[in-house]
């Protein structure tokens, strides 16, 4: 990477910045994101290549700009990971069973590291407000669980969400349309902490029923088609009946 920006190396590379690259590096998240959703193993592999060099490419700028290397990045990442680890580098650890435990640990000794190095930030400001949504509000409610703030069992978030329809359905009828926004916002944050009770990564989730509902309805514009018709053409009787007879099938 060194060479590439180096005096002999590559204009493209050379011109690169950190902002420049910002789109590179979620091109490439994605791409890792979809191969393991496909289950493509040959995929992966060069696509966590891809997304390493990503990385590298991101640190051989700050090098360039003499603020740190690849290599103290990583020694930063090993040293945190120790620390936050101690249930398995420290011999005096406390055993850790459940992967709640450690999710706990890991966020109070992270507010002891902040609070030892003078800083005063507060739970939810680490964050990205880049994420997508979904899995930011699943991040949110994690943060906050951490610290106790959370609901003891996830029947009581299902109570929750039956509160938010209800509401969402009574400004539907009633309210306008930034009152509607505000409850559907409610709903779809109750949704992401339920996933999260249950142990399930609701973006990942949300992109395989995407998956599930194209690939369907897909088949059902194929069945159409097969028969000489448009599925613009097709009454909505015509293509539940279809839809119906695809869900026997995939």
């Amino acid at each position: 990477m060194a060479q590439l920006r180096g005096p002999r190396g590559c204009p493209w590379d050379r011109e690169q910045t950190l902002a420049s690259l910002r789109g590179f590096v979620l091109e490439e998240t994605h791409e890792v994101l979809d191969a393991i959703d496909r289950g493509d193993h040959d995929a992966l592999r060069g696509e966590i290549g891809d997304l390493l060099f990503e990385g590298v490419f991101l640190a051989q700028i700050c090098a360039d700009e003499g603020h740190f290397t690849v290599a103290d990045s990583l020694n930063a990442t090993t040293g945190k990971l120790i620390r936050r680890h101690p249930h398995v580098f420290d011999p005096q650890g406390r055993p850790l069973r459940t992967p709640g435990q450690v999710v706990q640990q890991w966020e109070q000794i992270k507010a002891k590291e902040q609070t030892d190095a003078g800083q005063r930030r507060a739970i939810l400001a680490g964050v990205p407000k880049t994420l997508p949504a979904l899995l930011r509000a699943h991040e949110i409610g994690t943060r906050v669980a951490a610290v106790g703030f959370d609901w003891p069992a996830a029947a009581q978030v299902v109570d929750k969400i039956e509160e938010e329809v209800a509401e969402l359905r009574r400004a539907a009828t009633r309210e306008g349309a930034a009152r509607i926004e505000e409850e559907m916002g409610d709903l779809l944050f109750a949704i992401a902490n339920l996933a999260r009770k249950l142990g399930i990564e609701p973006e990942s989730a949300l992109r395989k029923a995407n998956e599930k509902f194209t690939k369907r309805f897909t088949e059902v514009e194929e069945r159409f088609h097969a028969e000489g018709r448009s599925v613009h053409d097709a009454t909505l009787d015509e293509m539940e009946m279809q839809w119906s007879a695809v869900k026997k099938t995939i």
